[in-house]
């Protein structure tokens, strides 16, 4: 009888869940995925969530449905606490594990780069915890806004300041922006009578939106949100946040009480492993397999790891769905190919382009091979098309599609609802 070896999988996002779906028929391996929550989500669509446009339902899949019928495959919720690697084994909040392999898939988290009070007051937009907080305040501050006397309060309920101008903060913005435009006055009448003209402003400290992509993807981003009323300030680092006053370090303020925090992620340290294990960003080093430096049996593999044996990428790759999509799908493969005694493979990255969506028809598309540049109804066509097909289950499909549907041809959505989860007691 085949003993199986013990693959654990720490984190159930885009890479987690690759790795282990590719193994689900392998009989030569038993994979146990530990994630701290019981859902896998889709946070490319965190932000439609928090805007009302969908619901959580609509990104989120349960793990245990996810792999029912994957007889080599369990599931446990539980947070890491702790790693031995001399006797193979790795502690949970609820359990314990031992492991032949060990793949960290853990992601990253909201980096506020030390600026204490922005942690406190900000929203963050990693999660889908932060994406039902950022949606129950935001509808919050909307209500406060139409039963204020105060004009000066009113002004700072309705301005939306929003830190970071990559594909998360540049999609808020631009659906925040739609909004105001052509649903807001019409659930809160209130407000065209109280003449106090709200503002969105989207804060980026470098040089263009949406850092990453082409100049061409940059000038028709900045372009296109200008046009829909988005004021947009780069070169410019938030400096504090408290008492509903953001600081600047142009010496620039603006009063607000909605500041939504885009600007940044870092990984996580992990206690068992070395100092040296780590590089720029507290992202994991690994060799060209996914292999942590200086261990013999674990990996790293997403957004947490940190992978420079490739010349196209010196300084590591993007953080994005498809390369931890493509190293879950590669270090599968290889732990298969391990059963066969054959050579493993090492990783290179397909790139195989980049999109981010601005509004109703506006979006950006750059595909690399060939090198084409989108924009318009196409890149928006595109855009949409793309993140149908990647969310992980079929009915997700359908009833982010039916979604979409309604907003496209009302200009609306009727799931602006504020739920409050009851307090544990």
């Amino acid at each position: 009888m085949m003993i199986q070896k013990e693959i654990v999988i720490i984190g159930g996002g885009f890479a987690g869940v690759h790795l282990a779906l590719r193994l689900s028929n392998n009989k030569a391996f038993h994979i146990t995925l530990v994630d701290r929550n019981n859902y896998n989500f889709f946070p490319p669509l965190l932000y439609q969530v928090a805007t009302g446009f969908l619901e959580a339902s609509n990104i989120c899949y349960p793990f245990r449905k996810l792999f029912q019928n994957k007889k080599n495959i369990s599931f446990r919720m539980g947070e890491f606490q702790k790693l031995v690697q001399d006797e193979q084994k790795v502690f949970f909040s609820t359990c314990e594990l031992s492991y032949d392999y060990l793949v960290f898939a853990t992601g990253t988290e909201t980096n506020f780069f030390g600026l204490e009070n922005v942690k406190k007051n900000a929203i963050p937009m990693k999660n889908v915890n932060d994406a039902l907080n950022m949606r129950n305040r935001y509808l919050q501050r909307l209500e406060q806004a139409t039963v204020t006397p105060d004009a000066n309060e009113r002004k700072k309920l309705l301005n939306m300041v929003v830190a970071g101008g990559g594909p998360t903060g540049v999609e808020v913005s631009g659906l925040l922006a739609e909004m105001k435009r052509n649903t807001l006055l019409k659930d809160y009448p209130e407000l065209a009578t109280a003449g106090v003209e709200s503002s969105i402003y989207l804060v980026d400290a470098g040089a263009a939106l949406l850092a990453p992509m082409s100049p061409q993807s940059q000038t028709d981003t900045y372009k296109a949100l200008e046009e829909m009323g988005v004021i947009i300030k780069l070169h410019t680092h938030v400096k504090d946040y408290n008492n509903d006053m953001v600081y600047f370090d142009t010496g620039e303020t603006i009063e607000t009480k909605t500041l939504i925090w885009a600007a940044g992620v870092t990984s996580q340290t992990f206690e068992g492993l070395a100092v040296e294990c780590y590089g720029r960003g507290k992202r994991l080093i690994v060799d060209a397999y996914n292999k942590i430096q200086g261990t013999k049996n674990i990996y790293a593999i997403g957004d947490t790891c940190l992978q420079t044996t490739y010349k196209g990428f010196p300084n590591g790759h993007p953080q994005v769905a498809q390369v931890a999509i493509q190293q879950g799908k590669n270090l599968a493969a290889n732990f298969a190919r391990s059963t066969d005694e054959k050579e493993w493979k090492v990783f290179v990255y397909d790139d195989k382009g980049s999109m981010a969506i601005i509004g109703r028809n506006k979006a950006v598309a750059d595909i690399p091979k060939p090198k084409l540049h989108f924009k318009g109804f196409i890149a928006w066509f595109m855009w949409v098309f793309v993140h149908l097909i990647s969310l992980i289950d079929y009915r997700n499909r359908i009833k982010t599609l039916f979604n979409w549907m309604i907003a496209y041809f009302t200009k609306d959505q009727s799931l602006r609802m504020i739920i409050r989860p009851a307090k544990e007691s």
